[in-house]
C-alpha cells in the first residue's frame, strides 16, 4: 500500500487518473499522464495537498427525487464514486468493501456517513435499477443518475474521466471510468483523500473512523 501526495491542480491539468473498462476483459486500464509521487509510506490513501471542491451537481436519487450533492452532503463525511451497476468486478467490489467497513463504525457514525454512487451509465441505470442494486450492498448508500454530460462534467471537476458507454470487442456494453473513491472532509467539505481500486476492506475499516472526523489516515 502507498501514500502519495499530489497537487490537485496538477492532477486536473494532467488528467492523471486511471481509466478502467469494468469487466471488458480488454486490459484497458491506462494512465494518461504521470505526476511525481512521494513514496515510502504504507497508507492506502492518496492525500491531496489542495483538496477538490465537491462537484456542483443536482442529480436524481433512487426515489426519483432531485438530489443537490453539495447541499445534501454539507458537513457530513462523504465518499464519492463514479461507476455503473452492470460492472461485474471493480464497482461492486469497491462498494462492498466500503459497506463492510462501514458496519464497523458506531451506529451514529454510520448514519452520518454519506456514500454516493454516481452512475456513469445513466441510460441503463435508472433510479429503480440503482435502488435495487444498492439495496443488495447497503440500503444507506445513495445512488444518483442524470444526464450523462452533466455527470461527466461533475466527474471532471474532481479529476475523474468517464466516457460514454460503448461495446467492447466482444460486443458487450461497457462503461469506461476512473475507479477512484474520493473522501470529503466534514470540516471543510473538501475532497482531500483518494483511494484506488486496490484499496481493500481493511484499508477502509482503518481509515473511516478518521474520515468521519475529517482527519488524515
Amino acid at each position: 500500500m502507498r501514500k502519495k501526495t499530489f497537487a490537485a491542480a496538477a492532477l486536473l491539468a494532467a488528467a492523471t487518473f486511471t481509466l478502467s473498462a469494468c469487466g471488458s476483459g480488454d486490459d484497458s486500464k491506462s494512465p494518461v499522464a504521470v505526476v511525481s509521487e512521494e513514496p515510502g509510506s504504507d497508507k492506502a490513501a492518496t492525500v491531496l495537498d489542495q483538496p477538490f471542491e465537491k462537484p456542483d451537481l443536482v442529480l436524481t436519487d433512487t426515489h426519483g427525487k432531485k438530489y443537490d450533492l453539495r447541499k445534501e452532503t454539507k458537513g457530513h463525511p462523504t465518499l464519492l464514486y463514479f461507476g455503473y451497476t452492470h460492472c461485474p468486478d471493480i464497482c461492486p467490489t469497491t462498494m462492498s468493501n466500503i459497506a463492510v467497513a462501514k458496519k464497523a463504525l458506531p451506529k451514529a457514525e454510520q448514519n452520518d456517513l454519506r456514500v454516493l454512487f454516481v452512475t456513469t451509465d445513466p441510460d441503463r441505470d435508472t433510479p429503480s435499477e440503482l435502488g435495487k442494486w444498492l439495496k443488495g450492498i447497503d440500503p444507506q448508500f445513495i445512488g444518483l443518475t442524470g444526464d450523462f454530460s452533466t455527470i461527466q462534467a461533475g466527474a471532471r471537476s474532481v479529476g475523474i474521466s468517464i466516457e460514454p458507454t460503448k461495446k467492447d470487442k466482444n460486443g458487450k456494453v461497457v462503461s469506461v471510468h476512473g475507479t477512484q473513491v474520493i473522501a470529503f472532509s466534514p470540516k471543510t467539505d473538501g475532497g482531500y483523500l483518494l483511494y484506488g481500486e486496490d484499496a481493500d476492506v481493511d484499508d477502509y475499516t482503518k481509515d473511516l473512523p478518521k474520515i468521519i472526523k475529517g482527519a488524515n489516515p
